[in-house]
């Protein structure tokens, strides 16, 4: 490194100061001083030098509090001109020589394949073409989707193409601020154990690192433009998945601005479902979401659809469907034909509700009947359907009454899901669930799917609508056979560096001095996958040791008279936020019983989830 300037020494010496003071905390320092004086960085060096001497603290801490992770859906955060804690060229640039160092390193290989997408977000486009620069650098052959795309899409071309990675430029539902990097190994899925460690680990070691000129990139055939020719193939295998063919629905449909209209409307359209109309206000892509309330295009939140409202009673439609920004993600709203007014169905109602659509539908098929006969045909006993620990066990409920198997001890996060499907075994592959809206079936990804989840729900609900029925009567059929299953979600955000702490302290809460009693609820036992133990919460005292998954996660059991109780409790991997799931499992099945079963279960829910908010609020409040 060449000797340090006097202008740099005296802009350490401020950084210094600051964090003496207290102004920065001592991680941002480090991150700060390195970009400030490692020869990587320079061309960042004026803007820096102007931020620390006009004294912009907070704005430089929000940039440098940490080295932006790569989580469950890897690197994700809000956009900036520089900062080790933002989306921005350098940390882009890192991302891709990290993944493209990590290749070559663990494969011994010089040279391998890559495919590039992106969605609609500010700066997607000017990240996707930096990426394939910085793979192309690494001697990758490198093949870039023409425009936007979905995340599954991206997840097919890595097996459609046989890359040997593919990447995603992308943060799904988050705000307009934020951008991500998701990062695809050779089957399709996202990165797992041990290569999201290894990467990392090479992202950490980045120095200089080359970028070609992407255009001449492209002249020299090293980075190839694709689309048409990948999309086809794509949603012919999704039509290949379809198990209906009663396409008489009404509905509307919104990409809520983001690349929807590539994947889940196209299918929609291809197979037939010709009253399905597209939502024009929240139709062109856009990375301000503009017509989406609060700008948060995040199907999980009812909110999205209140623009649409209007439109679908003015036109008597029943049923309202969404996708995220990355269509990756779908969520529907059903009209309660007692009230009139549209119900939003959650993560898990859905899963539960096409997990039964798809076994029913395969324990009636016979096989060569012009679909993929893995997929659509009739089912054994080998075949097995794969949710996570936190879904829904109404999912696990009905696979295991058909006789299927139910592999359900994953961690979160849909790469888990696709991981399995190779473990196990692709052909006796039902339908993979999680209660976040992700959904998949077939063998053409390895992610989650919201056209195929789009297609099967809209087929379920055309056949009860030729009964006179709709999805929500289905639910309450299942509700009857199965009981009345009820889950709830609880999310407490802290920001920035001290909002880290404040998450980690809750988690250490938990595990050191639990809870033992919530809104009449006795909690009896936890589940601990950092640890892999098993406690009593009588003591709080080992009883038996947990095996694999590991992850900060812990799942703790209680007991009413009304209904089982779980939740589990985990930091978020991509936001900065602590996330609780609530569970509410039946003693039995509701039977006639199902209207009061609900109140009954639902205000039980209501009054635990009140004291769990009272238990933590103390813990995630900053002193």
């Amino acid at each position: 490194m060449p000797a340090m300037t006097t202008t740099t020494a005296d802009l350490l010496s401020r950084v210094d100061a600051a964090t003496a003071q207290g102004t920065i905390k001592p991680a941002t320092a480090g991150n700060l001083k390195r970009w400030l004086s490692e020869p990587q960085f320079a061309k960042y060096l004026p803007a820096l030098t102007a931020d620390v001497q006009a004294g912009k603290w907070s704005e430089l801490e929000a940039c440098f509090w940490e080295e932006i992770e790569f989580g469950t859906g890897g690197r994700r955060g809000p956009m900036a001109a520089f900062g080790s804690a933002t989306i921005n060229e350098r940390t882009i640039a890192e991302s891709a020589n990290g993944l493209a160092e990590y290749f070559k390193k663990s494969t011994g290989r010089t040279t391998g394949r890559a495919v590039i997408s992106h969605d609609s977000r500010n700066r997607s486009r000017e990240f996707a073409e930096l990426t394939a620069s910085v793979f192309a650098a690494h001697g990758l052959k490198v093949f870039l989707f023409e425009a936007i795309r979905a995340t599954p899409e991206l997840s097919f071309a890595v097996l459609h193409l046989k890359c040997d990675v593919g990447v995603m430029i992308s943060a799904s539902h988050n705000p307009p601020a934020d951008n991500g990097f998701k990062a695809y190994w050779s089957h399709g899925g996202q990165v797992t154990a041990p290569h999201d460690k290894g990467i990392v680990e090479c992202v950490l070691k980045s120095k200089e690192i080359a970028i070609p000129d992407f255009q001449s990139l492209v002249a020299s055939g090293q980075v190839e433009i694709i689309g048409e020719q990948v999309d086809a193939v794509y949603i012919d295998s999704l039509r290949k998945l379809s198990l209906s063919s009663n396409r008489n629905l009404k509905a509307i449909y919104s990409p809520l601005h983001g690349v929807g209209e590539t994947s889940v409307y196209r299918l929609l359209q291809s197979v037939g479902f010709e009253d399905i109309s597209i939502f024009e206000p929240q139709r062109k892509p856009d990375g301000n979401f503009p017509n989406v309330p609060k700008q948060l295009p995040n199907p999980e939140s009812p909110k999205v659809f209140e623009p649409i409202l209007p439109e679908a009673n003015a036109h008597g439609v029943d049923v309202i469907l969404a996708s995220d920004p990355d269509a990756d993600r779908i969520a529907f709203m059903v009209r309660d034909k007692a009230t009139g007014q549209f119900v939003p169905l959650s993560g898990n109602q859905q899963g539960a509700l096409i997990t039964d659509y798809v076994i029913r539908k395969r324990q009636q098929a016979r096989a060569g009947t012009g679909g993929d006969d893995r997929f659509t045909g009739p089912l054994t006993a080998d075949h097995y359907v794969v949710e996570t620990l936190v879904t829904t066990q109404m999912t696990a409920a009905i696979a295991k009454a058909a006789n299927l198997k139910v592999v359900d001890n994953l961690l979160v996060g849909f790469k888990y899901i696709g991981e399995t499907m190779d473990a196990v075994g692709v052909d006796k592959f039902v339908f993979g669930t999680e209660e976040s809206l992700g959904y998949l079936a077939g063998d053409y990804a390895r992610d989650k799917d919201a056209a195929i989840a789009a297609l099967y729900l809209c087929e379920l609900a055309a056949e009860l609508a030729a009964e006179g029925l709709s999805l929500l009567d289905r639910l309450n059929q299942l509700y009857s056979q199965y009981g009345y299953y009820a889950e709830r979600q609880r999310n407490d955000y802290a920001y920035g560096p001290s909002g880290k702490e404040l998450i980690l302290g809750l988690m250490d809460a938990f595990r050191k001095a639990p809870p033992t009693e919530l809104g009449g609820v006795k909690l009896t036992e936890v589940h601990d996958y950092s640890k892999h133990e098993i406690r009593s919460l009588t003591t709080n005292s080992k009883t038996a040791d947990l095996p694999n998954p590991s992850g900060n996660l812990v799942i703790f059991f209680g007991t009413h008279k009304d209904c089982r109780i779980r939740f589990a409790v985990r930091p978020s991997g991509t936001e900065p936020k602590i996330k609780f799931y609530l569970f509410a499992e039946p003693h039995g099945p509701a039977g006639n019983d199902v209207v009061a079963a609900k109140a009954r279960t639902d205000a039980r829910v209501d009054q635990f989830e009140k004291a769990l908010g009272q238990w933590v609020e103390p813990h995630i409040t900053a002193k």
